[in-house]
């Protein structure tokens, strides 16, 4: 893990699986987190760990004190996803935002899949945004209503490929029987293991680089039936019968993963951020999780 830098306070839209990694070690070094929730009960979960935690979405606007801690914050990250109206934070908090800078860093945690379907083709942060759905068309947006904040403080987008870590990795899934080897040949998804993602944000707040997008992945594409049967592997058990992506039976939502095709290049995070990847691809990470 990348040695945390002097941040302050940083204040966090969105307090969930990824950010919350963050956030954690940050407060080991002394960092004040503020941050939001959807929920009352999860405020007061949170308020019992030390987070300042503000209910938040877009029917509830922050209210005076989370406008206070907004106001007094150094960072600032935003985990919250695009809705159909557009980006809730900008919507509702831009001119919060604007009125609370400068920022010394500003992130926004964006998706891979701004860049559409490249045909498995290799793509880095110059590519063409052209995603193939509206999900992908939301980040495009959402990443734009961003960098326009850019007067409050050096905004960057992280651009994260398909995440995993404890508790939500394909030893979960195998574990849980819900593991599926679902084959579209030629097919190749990208990953980034929450370790290096928190690793990715630490080493951009200590080198902050307005406007900049970066792509965040390991070095190793693979096919998404290769990674259960890894898992599969690892447990000792018999990998489930691959299904032909055309014969099974995925939501709208699953489906539309597949539409797109791509290996992402994380070199501008090794060369201009320094990052050295803890886990570079998955079979690494997914038998130090077992062991662990």
């Amino acid at each position: 893990m990348s040695d945390p830098v002097a941040i302050p306070h940083l204040f966090v839209f969105g307090l969930g699986y990824s950010a919350n990694a963050f956030a954690a070690v940050l407060r080991e070094s002394g960092t004040r987190i503020s941050a939001t929730c959807r929920s009352a009960e999860k405020q007061a979960a949170l308020i019992a760990q030390g987070i300042d935690a503000h209910v938040f979405d877009r029917d509830h606007p922050l209210d005076n004190a989370g406008r206070a801690a907004l106001d007094q914050a150094s960072h600032l990250l935003s985990s919250v996803p695009p809705d159909d109206q557009g980006d809730p934070v900008v919507d509702l908090h831009a001119q919060d935002i604007l009125k609370a800078a400068p920022f010394d860093w500003i992130g926004y945690l964006s998706t891979t899949g701004v860049y559409g379907d490249c045909d498995g083709d290799w793509v880095d942060e110059t590519a063409p945004m052209a995603p193939s759905g509206t999900r992908g068309q939301r980040r495009v947006d959402a990443e734009a209503a961003w960098f326009a904040l850019a007067p409050a403080g050096p905004v960057h987008s992280f651009r994260l490929a398909g995440i995993y870590g404890p508790g939500r990795s394909a030893l979960d899934t195998v574990r849980q029987g819900r593991a599926r080897r679902v084959v579209k040949p030629g097919q190749v998804f990208s990953r980034i293991h929450i370790d290096d993602i928190t690793n990715i944000l630490l080493a951009s707040a200590a080198r902050p680089n307005p406007g900049a997008a970066y792509n965040c992945c390991d070095d190793e594409a693979a096919p998404p039936q290769d990674v259960i049967t890894y898992a599969c592997d690892l447990l000792g058990v018999t990998p489930p019968p691959e299904i032909p992506f055309e014969e099974a039976d995925l939501s709208p939502m699953a489906k539309s993963f597949y539409r797109d095709n791509k290996r992402v290049s994380n070199k501008r995070i090794k060369e201009e951020l320094g990052v050295t990847l803890r886990w570079p691809n998955y079979r690494d990470a997914l038998t130090a999780m077992l062991s662990s």
